[in-house]
């Protein structure tokens, strides 16, 4: 006995090589797979189209073999209408609840087709009613945050995701050939990067910025305030370091006691750290520390005189840490998910670990940048399911200064 389902799949299937992925996903799932139909593109800028009857050995194998085709943008040909369970348990999705992916998704209730608001990968389906019983929306929620009661779409069936196609006529920044560039010219990257931002702002869109240490360690943090101050800095999510370093090197000139005009250490220097968490933990926020004169400079300084937001989410290595650093992380994955509504381009520069947990929770449609001197941190968000994620492989401290000298164009280093 088996079970199987007829699938189709619509994008740049041959130069992406994603048919062959969907292939191999099939195989590994102890799947088995005919091809049905195969319409090949006859332009580069022209879309394929496959449709694949799928088998597995039984219905619940099929249904997470069906979930993961979903990862790539294969729906069923005749998805149906989706499964609901309710919840019995706080923080646990009914058995076979539907695994999201961060696609536009669509959910099939009741004859209709019914946006999913949120789209985020990793999480659940959840279907709300109003007190007649009408639906009113369906959302994405991580399992932490299900309650009993909850109504869960479970299975495969009923959902069609979608997935952003590339226009490749065009010259904009979403054309950046590869997934990671390290060979490029450096201000060819540059640019496509400072057009990105400004195609965001010019719609009325965020620019969030996913930053690590390692922005201020290499003497990039002028060049980001500029940037902060010509308003292409809406968000930053980071965690203690950068906002400990940055505040370091407005109030004594080092970065971890290294003196950043000189680039050597200095007496004591090891200490700095730690005295400017003291400095602004006295204060009770960074926010008081800007009002009362006490932070006069640097990345969080004109980040909170320009009222923007930044979310601050600690780790178990962090000393302090600052008062405005999350200590609970489910808490922080909460607050980076509410500073998510309007973004429309995404930066992330010297961290792997808060840009893999920022392309968990980002849509697919909202274009993302990793830039870092390490070749394993641009190509992981790819590897954990951000497919639209492009890498840029280079030293992120010259990377901002030649991006500030692209977008604030009175911007020159002293």
């Amino acid at each position: 006995m088996s079970e199987s389902e007829t699938v189709e799949v619509t994008g740049h299937l041959m130069d992406s090589g994603i048919l062959s992925r969907i292939l191999d996903d099939i195989r590994e799932y102890g799947g088995d797979y005919v091809i049905d139909k195969f319409v090949v593109g006859h332009e580069a800028v022209d879309t394929s189209k496959a449709t694949i009857t799928v088998t597995a050995e039984d219905d619940p194998s099929l249904q997470r073999l069906l979930m993961r085709l979903q990862t790539r943008g294969v729906n069923q040909v005749d998805p149906g209408q989706a499964e609901v369970a309710v919840c019995d348990l706080d923080g646990v999705f009914p058995d076979g609840f539907y695994s999201t992916t961060n696609l536009a998704t669509k959910v099939r209730l009741g004859g209709r087709w019914v946006d999913v608001a949120n789209p985020e990968m990793d999480c659940g389906l959840v279907v709300e009613h109003d007190e007649a019983g009408e639906i009113t929306r369906v959302i994405t929620l991580p399992m932490s945050d299900v309650r009993v009661g909850m109504s869960v779409v479970t299975g495969a069936s009923g959902i069609r995701v979608q997935v952003p196609i590339v226009d490749k006529s065009s010259e904009s920044f979403g054309f950046m050939e590869s997934d990671v560039s390290s060979e490029k010219p450096q201000a060819v990257l540059v640019r496509q990067v400072a057009e990105g931002m400004l195609e965001a702002k010019a719609a009325g869109k965020k620019v969030l910025w996913v930053g690590g240490p390692g922005v201020v360690h290499t003497g990039a943090a002028p060049a980001m305030v500029a940037m902060v101050d010509a308003g292409f800095v809406d968000v930053l999510f980071a965690g203690n370091a950068l906002a400990t370093h940055d505040i370091e090197s407005s109030l004594y000139g080092t970065s971890l006691g290294v003196d950043l005009a000189q680039g050597r250490g200095v007496e004591h220097g090891h200490e700095h750290h730690i005295r400017a968490l003291n400095t602004i933990r006295k204060q009770g926020s960074i926010r008081n520390a800007v009002d009362n004169g006490v932070l006069t400079g640097g990345i969080m300084h004109a980040l909170v005189k320009h009222g923007k937001e930044f979310v601050l989410v600690g780790s178990v290595r962090d000393d302090g840490p600052l008062p405005d650093v999350y200590t609970d992380v489910i808490e922080g994955q909460r607050a980076m998910r509410a500073a998510l509504p309007d973004v429309g381009f995404c930066l992330m520069v010297a961290t792997m670990l808060h840009s893999v947990a920022t392309g968990n929770i980002l849509p697919a449609s909202i274009p993302l940048v990793c830039v870092d001197i390490n070749p394993a941190t641009v190509t992981k968000l790819a590897d954990r399911g951000s497919s639209q994620a492009r890498g840029i492989v280079t030293d992120v401290g010259l990377f901002l200064e030649q991006l500030a000298i692209e977008l604030v164009p009175d911007y020159r280093r002293a």
